[in-house]
């Protein structure tokens, strides 16, 4: 039976979102709080999703098959939207089985799962990865990791019009600049096609220059034909992708006192302090209006925070 795509289309709050340095600095805030949108499938993994289940119905498949880490948000909400609407899911999973509060969860709510191994997930990007893959499940739509692609970046892009239809709720009339993680760069991208160079879009790197996310962003682009159309790149990896360091978390638990906002360890709060950086080195100029995407991922608090 061919799946059925779901008719939601999640809305989001824009909210006023200040801490000591950025009304020191003069800089104005607001967040578009993505992790708000549904307890199971938060954050920005559904816009990222909903093009393949779309290109899955159309197809005739009947769920989705993907890959990710033992803490993966996007495998998380990729089990959370089978449970919620009723597809089946496999997701193929980095390393040797391991009990993480995620991979529970992912259990619970029925994703079928398969350990690869660290050299059957590097060859993830070899050309015959998926073909085994697909004979084994015939009947499901193979998703890249992290749900990557150009079709996913154009559904981002729509977070754009969400913000435009609340600017009036913060009493703004306009913004400078977007401000986000970024772990496939997907979103980020989709934000840049959606601007088309009205707006810069800065993406704080949550993974070690060079690593691929900054490739995989230049790609995404020359694949839309929007190249070098105001986007920056920041390191907000703080040495390496899901290092933690008692900098960072003292950081997130003074933003998360002040604010009443969660965060998490391996995305939003080292985007956050990558912003306050730049904020108190006086990148932006005082009255300049930032809006920080809260891409979700705090499910991932439980294993990195114990």
């Amino acid at each position: 039976m061919s799946l059925v795509v779901p008719h939601w289309q999640p809305q989001a709050p824009l909210e006023s979102l200040e801490f000591d340095w950025s009304r020191t600095a003069g800089i104005e805030l607001a967040v578009l709080r993505l992790e708000l949108i549904d307890p199971l499938i938060s954050g920005n993994k559904w816009f990222k999703l909903a093009p393949y289940l779309t290109a899955a119905a159309k197809a005739g498949f009947s769920g989705l098959i993907s890959l990710g880490g033992p803490y993966s948000n996007h495998l998380h909400a990729l089990a959370g939207a089978g449970k919620r609407f009723g597809f089946p899911v496999v997701g193929l999973l980095r390393g040797e089985p391991q009990d993480t509060p995620t991979v529970r969860d992912l259990q619970a709510m029925g994703m079928q799962l398969h350990w690869l191994g660290y050299g059957g997930y590097r060859a993830r990007h070899q050309a015959d990865f998926w073909l085994p893959w697909q004979q084994r499940y015939p009947d499901l739509f193979a998703v890249a990791e992290g749900g990557l692609g150009l079709s996913a970046a154009h559904s981002c892009a729509s977070l754009r019009q969400q913000v435009q239809t609340q600017l009036d709720t913060l009493g703004w009339t306009d913004y400078d600049a977007w401000w986000l993680a970024a772990g496939t760069g997907t979103t980020a991208a989709g934000l840049v096609i959606a601007e088309a160079g009205e707006h810069p879009v800065y993406a704080a790197l949550a993974v070690p220059m060079g690593h691929g996310t900054d490739r995989q962003i230049a790609a995404l682009l020359a694949e839309a034909g929007m190249l070098n159309q105001g986007y920056h790149l920041v390191d907000a990896c703080r040495g390496g992708f899901a290092r933690v360091d008692p900098e960072l978390l003292a950081f997130m638990s003074a933003a998360e006192q002040s604010s009443g906002v969660q965060f998490e360890p391996v995305y939003t709060a080292k985007a956050l302090l990558a912003l306050r950086r730049q904020v108190e080195a006086g990148y932006f100029a005082p009255a300049t209006r930032v809006l920080f995407v809260h891409t979700g991922g705090l499910q991932g608090r439980r294993a990195l925070l114990s």
